[in-house]
């Protein structure tokens, strides 16, 4: 087990799509919280996820208490990226078994659940600036937790 992403009630099923592929390809596991603003269906996501859906691990929790129960009963630490943190994700440590993630695009996540997060931070950008779209930012943190990890999959076939 290295580490897992979460989606908190995802908005847009492009971004979920993308993720998915991001998952599919470095072995990690997708947990999505529902409810979530469309059917978590192939079809749904095939835009973003292309073929690579069927390749994927996706767990479906069906609330935020749910996920939260389960993860604390496998003792996971629960990371959260939110532009409320000041803590870089760069400064930060990652650990096996730490499960990141990513608030809805159009709210992040409520204060309630950004409480238990274990750790909180964010992705430092430029001034003035909002956020950056939630599957590259969730690609730009699970690379980083993976090179701290030594985690990314061995390709067999590089030459």
């Amino acid at each position: 087990m290295t580490i897992d992403l979460a989606l908190y009630q995802p908005d847009f099923a492009h971004n979920t799509g993308i993720l998915i592929r991001l998952c599919a390809c470095m072995g990690l596991r997708l947990h999505v919280i529902h409810p979530a603003a469309f059917a978590i269906t192939p079809q749904a996501l095939a835009r973003g996820g292309l073929d690579y859906v069927e390749h994927a691990i996706i767990h479906q929790h069906a609330s935020f208490s749910v996920f939260d129960d389960w993860r604390r009963s496998e003792g996971r630490r629960l990371v959260l990226m939110t532009i409320k943190s000041s803590q870089s994700a760069y400064a930060a440590t990652f650990a096996k078994g730490d499960i990141i993630m990513l608030g809805r695009e159009s709210a992040g996540v409520p204060d309630s659940v950004a409480e238990v997060a274990d750790l909180r931070l964010r992705i430092p950008m430029s001034p003035g600036l909002r956020s950056i779209n939630v599957a590259m930012a969730g690609s730009m943190v699970v690379g980083e937790a993976m090179r701290q990890l030594s985690a990314f999959p061995t390709d067999i076939t590089a030459t």
